[in-house]
């Protein structure tokens, strides 16, 4: 059993070392994005599954297709950044993977407070003003 665990650990260790290298780093907004896109996942699962409010399917309730579809969202939002990334290094550039990510996270985290919304959680404005300035961000990198 022991050595099962060690492969185990080694072959995570090497997967997590390629897509490191592939991500250009786990930079703290790749890392922020991995958070809010978590949230945004589990989010939705019980918004689904607690509450029955869930817009992406007819029920309102959980949906293994509307799952399946998020998670691809989201694993094709990283395939964008891992592009942007390989763009940065093909064109000497520092800016597009940071603009992507910020990109995403605001997707993210206006996924979550409309999420709240269906719950009934009222956003505070301090997140809402974060949001805005996260956007302006985005825009001011991307021009």
């Amino acid at each position: 059993m022991n050595s099962l665990k060690a492969v185990f650990c080694t072959v995570s260790g090497v997967l997590g070392v390629i897509l490191q290298a592939l991500f250009g780093g786990w930079t703290e907004d790749m890392v922020t994005l991995i958070i809010v896109m978590s949230i945004d996942f589990i989010l939705g699962l019980l918004i689904a599954g607690l509450f029955g409010k869930s817009p992406k399917s007819e029920s309102g309730r959980v949906s293994s297709k509307s799952c399946f579809l998020g998670l691809c969202k989201k694993c094709t939002m990283l395939l964008f950044v891992l592009i942007a990334h390989r763009l940065d290094i093909s064109l000497g550039t520092a800016y597009i993977k940071s603009a992507a990510v910020i990109a995403f996270i605001v997707n993210e985290l206006i996924s979550i407070v409309e999420n709240a919304g269906l719950i009934g959680i009222p956003m505070p404005r301090v997140i809402t003003k974060a949001i805005d300035l996260l956007k302006n961000k985005e825009e001011d990198e991307s021009a």
